[in-house]
């Protein structure tokens, strides 16, 4: 038996309406349902539309089995679940492996990953040693593999999730890359015993992702921009702050130019706490920031009242305890309380603090979402926020 939930995400899949569509750029591939596109941009520009729009990650393979339908294979089946679920903007969607699944192992060779908790981990590294290190060379992208093979599949992207789903392009800036590449226990090493190796690899992959940013610029692909780096823990940075400021932020700001010439705005995504950098990345030029991290001391509410209008606010539900583990009763105050904390005045983007974990049950997920779409419908009564935050905020 169907419970109300259910019954209402059937009634928003079979509605008739007939919508305008719209391109949200010239090189956008595909046309959005113009009530989602206005929702889009009016909170991009700190206004209010009809609600508060939801922008998430799902990783999740219990809510494609729920909402599916016999013939969708599991990509057809994701961009269902974030249509029926009145999802509007997204990055993609994660691979979510099967219960029997966990404990193999994937790739050949020393770089390998192992599926545990539904989720695949890097148990190898391209660099292992100082001396590899030193001989490691990344070859430059190049312009022409960008525009002719990335720049497509983004817009395939797009298009199969249009129309009621904006898919954000978006790449890496090549810090998160660097790392990655050695482990951060070897990287942290290496950063004293061989520094300039560190920083040559840092300038090559920086160098990479200004390219994907330059190529997504020119070819018009979408008014956003995402950028996705982690540079912190829960509790801390994973870096000094002088290393980040003469390392990481040169380089943040170098993929940020092409995009803001073009007029295309930047959403910055890193997990944990961020206070310590987050006005330099600002400085840097970042527009928005993602998940935003409760657990993490990052929270709406603080956010939204040192920064107003300056920041964009993308995520903020806490997805490793709350969604997975808590009722949906917990679930729905939550987010009531998120909304009256952020949503007034616009620039707030609902979601997950970073995407809905394969561990959480299908009624949480339900229950998120339903609350999303009925708690963030404009006007929203603030809390105890001074009537000229919003003003004061923009000087």
């Amino acid at each position: 038996m169907k419970n109300s939930e259910d019954s209402s995400l059937d009634s928003m899949v079979s509605s008739s309406r007939v919508f305008e569509r719209v391109r949200p750029s010239q090189g956008f591939g595909g046309e959005m349902d113009s009530d989602v596109w206005e929702r889009i941009s009016r909170a991009m520009n700190f206004e209010e539309a009809d609600r508060v729009p939801i922008w998430d990650y799902l990783d999740n393979r219990g809510i494609v089995e729920h909402l599916g339908q016999p013939g969708d294979d599991y990509a057809q089946g994701m961009v269902r679940v974030y249509h029926t679920l009145g999802i509007d903007l997204c990055r993609g969607y994660g691979g979510s492996f099967k219960e029997e699944q966990e404990g193999e192992w994937t790739g050949e060779g020393r770089v390998r990953h192992r599926i545990s908790g539904r989720t695949q981990w890097k148990m190898g590294y391209e660099i292992q040693s100082l001396g590899e290190l030193k001989s490691y060379a990344l070859d430059p992208v190049s312009l022409d593999w960008i525009r002719q093979q990335w720049v497509p599949a983004i817009r395939e992207q797009q298009r199969r999730f249009a129309p009621r789903t904006f898919y954000v392009p978006g790449h890496g800036m090549g810090f998160h890359g660097t790392y990655a590449l050695m482990g951060l226990q070897f990287f942290s090493y290496a950063l004293y015993d061989a520094p300039g190796e560190i920083e040559r690899l840092l300038e090559s992959n920086g160098e990479n992702a200004h390219r994907f940013a330059r190529v997504a610029a020119e070819e018009r692909l979408g008014p956003i921009y995402f950028i996705g780096d982690d540079i912190a823990y829960k509790d801390k940075l994973m870096f000094s702050l002088s290393f980040l400021r003469r390392t990481f932020i040169p380089m943040l700001r170098r993929c940020i130019e092409p995009l803001h010439q073009h007029g295309i705005k930047v959403v910055y995504h890193s997990d944990g706490n961020l206070w310590e950098i987050l006005d330099d990345m600002i400085e840097a030029g970042i527009d928005g920031l993602n998940p935003i991290e409760p657990l993490a001391g990052m929270t709406l509410n603080a956010l939204k009242r040192r920064y107003g209008r300056r920041l964009l606010l993308v995520g903020g539900m806490d997805c490793s305890q709350l969604l997975p583990l808590g009722t949906p009763d917990d679930i729905r105050d939550a987010v009531k309380e998120a909304m009256r904390a952020a949503a007034p005045g616009g620039g707030l983007f609902i979601g997950s603090s970073s995407e809905i974990v394969p561990s959480t049950p299908v009624r949480n997920i339900l229950a998120f979402y339903q609350a999303c779409r009925e708690y963030g419908r404009y006007p929203v009564r603030g809390i105890d926020t001074p009537a000229d935050l919003i003003d004061r905020t923009k000087r």
